[in-house]
């Protein structure tokens, strides 16, 4: 991996505590990346932070980082007033009992919001990485499974809720924590939560808190929008706004190129170009449920270890197919945009848009699952009749135009049909048969 993306910067140089300099050595983190070198030293001061940034630059370590320095902090300071408190009363006196107890810290004492369950889940991963000489205690909370294991878990004193808005709120409103004494809030792809419609949730929870300027509040998003701008003014305490452009962090790192094929060269091309390329670890992105099952089905049947992923896999199932994924169990995974935001996974060497993504942002967000941390990525378009008209708005968005190659003969692959793809059975009930 290079490290190009990376300041002349160290953490070493910061305003943090010798703990969590232990843990980000044990992590191999030595110097800052752009996002946490401007992020860093102001949110270490107590200043709030709007951030615009691509995943893969390091936001997540800046948001963490800042919430443990600034929870040490505090309750370093609360143990400063319990001395100054006893220091005035006669030791003799029993009221010396009640000052310390009044001083005591009350839990949970910060919040991180994501929108999806993949992204709650790597936060949690990093935070474990980052402050594991911290004692801290942190607690993941996410729909979709373990219910009563969450419930318990975040009945207990922890110090850091990570989760997603849905669950978060349903165990508040069942008494199960109280949001009177946050002292730190993180809103993480802030963008993402309008898309989702959790911006109603947000605000809920944002509302119960105590007021900005009595916490430390950090947004991070991939476009710092008219409406995410007015979430973090109406929200925040004077935010400082922060913008890491992406042609800085992820283009430059990204090979990217098109085809123009029909509809029917679709599927050969794509074969040919991974037979050519023989990519390690990639993903596919497509804009149908339907479509990935069609093409999961007809890259197993061509030789190839894949798996679909779309929004109604049971969460379950979706943990697993993506620990697949990561252990190359797997090594072609499909996509719908779902899985565009969240992903955290390393060494993906290819993206390919199968199908071109109607919205741009999203876009960005695809390919950005490669190139991460400064390695190289390559990201690969199909420009297909049903889904060109996408491309111009992709260009105009990324400022700058995609090369388009030629589609030659040896790159049209022979394609092995599958026996019967399953939405051949989609509708369709087994014939009866009359018993005797």
């Amino acid at each position: 991996m290079k490290n190009t993306h990376l300041t002349q910067i160290r953490f070493s140089n910061l305003e943090l505590s010798d703990s969590i300099l232990r843990s980000l050595k044990d992590a191999n983190f030595n110097h800052c990346t752009p996002i946490q070198r401007q992020a860093l030293p102001l949110s270490l001061r107590g200043m709030d932070i709007a951030g615009q940034a691509q995943t893969g630059t390091g936001k997540t370590a800046a948001f963490l980082l800042a919430t443990f320095q600034y929870l040490i902090n505090d309750a370093e300071d609360d143990v400063e007033e319990q001395s100054d408190d006893i220091d005035d009363i006669d030791a003799e006196k029993p009221a010396i009992k009640t000052v310390v107890k009044s001083k005591q810290i009350k839990y949970p004492r910060a919040i991180i919001l994501a929108p999806t369950r993949e992204l709650a889940i790597q936060i949690h991963k990093d935070a474990l990485q980052l402050g594991k000489h911290l004692n801290l205690k942190l607690a993941l909370i996410y729909g979709g499974t373990d219910y009563q294991k969450q419930l318990d878990s975040i009945k207990s004193n922890v110090d850091i809720i990570i989760g997603t808005p849905g669950r978060i709120i349903d165990f508040y409103r069942q008494n199960a924590f109280t949001l009177d004494h946050i002292k730190v809030t993180v809103m993480d792809e802030a963008d993402r939560m309008f898309d989702l419609g959790f911006i109603k949730d947000i605000r809920y929870l944002l509302r119960r808190m105590p007021p900005p300027e009595q916490r430390l509040n950090m947004l991070f998003s991939a476009t710092l929008s008219y409406k995410v701008t007015e979430l973090a003014y109406e929200h925040m305490n004077n935010p400082v706004l922060i913008r890491i452009e992406t042609e800085e962090v992820t283009s430059k790192a990204i090979q990217q190129s098109a085809f123009c094929p029909s509809n029917e060269q679709k599927i050969p091309l794509l074969v040919g170009i991974l037979n050519q390329h023989k990519p390690q670890r990639s993903i596919i992105f497509v804009n149908t449920k339907r479509c990935a099952e069609r093409l999961d089905d007809t890259l197993n049947a061509n030789g190839y270890k894949t798996a679909a992923l779309s929004g109604d896999v049971p969460q379950d199932k979706r943990q697993r197919l993506l620990a697949d994924f990561q252990e190359n169990k797997i090594t072609l995974l499909i996509a719908t945009d779902v899985a565009a935001r969240g992903l955290h996974i390393a060494d993906v060497s290819h993206v390919f848009n199968y199908d071109l993504p109607q919205d741009v942002e999203d876009y960005v967000h695809r390919i950005g699952r490669t190139a991460r941390f400064g390695a190289s990525g390559v990201a690969i378009s199909f420009i297909c009749e049903q889904y060109a008209y996408s491309m111009p708005d992709i260009e105009e968005y990324i400022g700058q135009k995609i090369p388009v190659e030629a589609i030659t003969a040896d790159l049209l692959a022979e394609i092995v049909k599958p026996e019967r793809s399953r939405t051949e059975y989609q509708g369709k009930r087994p014939r009866q048969t009359r018993p005797g």
